[in-house]
């Protein structure tokens, strides 16, 4: 399985025991026990996620992906495991920007494959934001942020919503969400199997309280439950 663990708090880095843990991976952790699948976690980079899944070198992609029509032409998707959304964050000073209708002339940040990405862009297209400035992992465009060198962050609202309780209070959320989103577990084309059992297990997990338990150990509202 392969995920990017600066995603909190779907999957990040436990520094104490240098293990990649979050709701992801406890959630693909009891689809597999589910389902009789050992699962074994690697971290790459999110936008090699999908080319490591393509060429065989993981089997599943857990990442908070969203899945979308792009997305669905490349890999195929579980049912849907999170409901989710985009955020527009900025600097607690910044009284300029209040929602997405305030983005003209903006520079912002968002990260490398990302529907964040997606969507700064496409307000980029349109002559909205003025630059887009893509970094690696969520961290680093919160660091530039918070320096100044953007103006707002387009990223996913459970996760910005996190960063934000983990003692980021200089930090903002503005606006309603752009964005209805669902996450996925991604497999290869055509691997109807490996699909099937993932789909089976996902369901009996949802329906044994396991899922409930763990929206709740990481602060997950009930209403992101698919």
């Amino acid at each position: 399985m392969g995920t990017e663990p600066t995603f909190q708090p779907f999957e990040y880095m436990d520094i104490e025991n240098d293990k990649i843990i979050g709701f992801d991976i406890e959630l693909i952790e009891a689809i597999a026990a589910e389902s009789g699948i050992k699962v074994e976690v690697q971290s790459l980079g999110f936008d090699a996620l999908i080319p490591a899944l393509q060429s065989g070198t993981i089997d599943i992609v857990a990442s908070g992906m969203t899945i979308d029509e792009d997305r669905k032409l490349q890999v195929d998707f579980t049912a849907p495991y999170i409901n989710s959304g985009l955020a527009l964050a900025v600097v607690k000073s910044n009284e300029t920007i209040a929602s997405e209708a305030d983005l003209k002339g903006a520079r912002v940040a968002v990260q490398i494959g990302t529907t964040g990405a997606m969507k700064a862009n496409e307000l980029k297209g349109k002559g909205i934001v003025k630059s887009v400035k893509t970094y690696d992992t969520i961290d680093v465009l919160m660091a530039e942020l918070t320096k100044g060198t953007v103006d707002a962050v387009i990223n996913d609202l459970p996760v910005t919503q996190a960063f934000i309780k983990s003692g980021h209070s200089e930090i903002k959320i503005v606006g309603e969400p752009m964005n209805s989103e669902q996450y996925g577990f991604a497999v290869a084309k055509e691997n109807t199997e490996l699909l099937k059992k993932l789909d089976e297990g996902l369901q009996k997990v949802l329906e044994s309280g396991k899922y409930a338990e763990l929206l709740e150990k990481y602060d997950l509202p009930e209403n992101a439950r698919p």
